[in-house]
């Protein structure tokens, strides 16, 4: 196919130019780009077309065996066999975001739900240990906001901020991150600072269940959510409002409330 769209090409550049007396080498030269564009278009066209073919194969071909990793997961669920449970569970959780059997969102909650039975809650940083990131007690902070108003003036992100609490010591910023694929990464840039609305830069102190830079933390599956602190030095006393940036991405966090 390619080589006759090549063809075709060459063809145009030497029927064309007969046809008309004011025909240039820029004429040329712009008929063959054209030509060619509609050569690749085509080509592109024609892989995505085998590529579809493929995956609706092997999505064919996998079915049987995403069924029954879902049968088996229920089975071991409904005999408390948690880790055998959350393995099948898994396992055709990797098939589906692949094929798409199923409602991934309920796929993945299934999954969030089996992993403290399975006893893989202390995983180390990841969307199993997302309690840790929560406070038993905020009466030592100044102030504290959920869901704070804030401004995104960036197209930013699957990522909120649900907490805001100030102290004479720190400012502490909980956020969440929900997963759009699988394996999606999560981190944080070392630079990343905070400023008041009267300026000066307050500089990432330390985290909480997210790594720094470039390190990266996994959320295993589409859906799922990672909850995280960033902690930076106190903000003013008098302070209603800050920004939270992370330089040279989408984190642009402005006028946030913080009282």
């Amino acid at each position: 196919m390619k080589k006759n769209l090549l063809a075709m090409a060459l063809g145009l550049t030497m029927i064309l130019p007969a046809s008309a007396q004011s025909w240039n080498k820029w004429d040329t030269r712009s008929t063959i780009d054209g030509v060619l564009g509609i050569a690749n278009a085509a080509i592109q066209s024609a892989e995505r077309k085998k590529e579809m073919e493929i995956q609706a194969r092997q999505k064919v071909e996998f079915e049987q065996s995403f069924k029954d990793a879902i049968t088996e997961a229920k089975d071991f669920e409904a005999n408390e066999n948690w880790e055998e449970a959350l393995e099948k569970y898994e396992e055709a959780a990797k098939l589906n975001c692949k094929y798409g059997y199923t409602d991934q969102r309920t796929l993945s909650k299934k999954i969030t739900s089996l992993y403290v039975k399975g006893g893989r809650e202390d995983d180390g940083p990841s969307i199993l240990n997302n309690a840790k990131t929560i406070l038993p007690d905020y009466s030592a902070y100044r102030y504290t906001r959920e869901n704070p108003i804030y401004v995104n003036k960036k197209n930013s992100t699957n990522t909120k901020i649900v907490r805001v609490a100030c102290s004479s010591s720190e400012t502490r910023i909980e956020m969440e991150q929900q997963a759009a694929s699988a394996n999606a990464t999560a981190y944080i840039k070392g630079a990343t600072y905070i400023k008041g609305n009267k300026g000066g830069k307050l500089g990432l102190v330390s985290v909480e269940n997210i790594t720094v830079a470039p390190a990266k933390t996994f959320i295993p599956w589409p859906y799922q959510k990672l909850r995280f602190t960033l902690i930076f030095p106190a903000l003013p006393e008098e302070a209603k409002e800050f920004d939270l940036i992370e330089p040279s991405t989408t984190w642009q966090f402005k006028d946030i409330k913080c009282r």
